[in-house]
This record gives C-alpha cells, structure tokens and sequence, in this order.
C-alpha cells in the first residue's frame, strides 16, 4: 500500500493541538486496512520524522436520525503518531 494511500488526513481538533504541542503525538485519518508498520513507514516517508510509537482506534459509525428515517455514519479508524522530542510536523 503506497503511504498516500495509508494516510487519509490528518485530524485537527482542539485536543490533538494540545497534545501535538505538549506531547509530540499527532492524530491521523487512515485506510481501514492499514497496520501499525503500514503508518510508521508511511508517516516516516511523507514528514520525514522519526516515529516512536503507533496506536490504531477503530471509531464504529454513529446512528443519526432525522424526520425521514435513520441511518449510520461510516466507521473511522485512527492513528495516534508519538514523534522523537526533537522532530515536529508542520500541519498547517
């Protein structure tokens, strides 16, 4: 899997700015399919830092409803990206 297609976007919020300044850990939209090595090498090949830690949360879908039914949102999964102290990724 090429890294463009491993990472999705990243995730801003305001609780991934504060920990991306205070701990160093950015947060990553990614393919459903993709492993823990898959986003290390594909966050080393696109920033160009060195990764410490990887962990993956797969988000289930919300049930939504309105006045013409109900239906669900899709499933998301996540990567929380832990970079070396001395390297930082520049997302906006």
């Amino acid at each position: 899997m090429l890294s463009t297609d491993v990472i999705r976007k990243p995730l801003i919020t305001e609780k991934t700015t504060w920990a991306s300044s205070a701990h160093n850990r950015y947060a990553f939209e990614i393919h459903s399919n993709a492993e823990k090595p898959d986003v290390r090498r594909a966050i080393q090949d696109l920033y160009g830092v060195r990764v410490l830690n990887v962990a993956i949360q797969n988000r289930k879908g919300q049930m939504r409803r309105n006045r013409n039914g109900t239906w669900k949102t899709r499933d998301i999964k996540r990567a929380i990206v832990k970079v070396h102290a001395e390297d930082r990724i520049e997302l906006f």
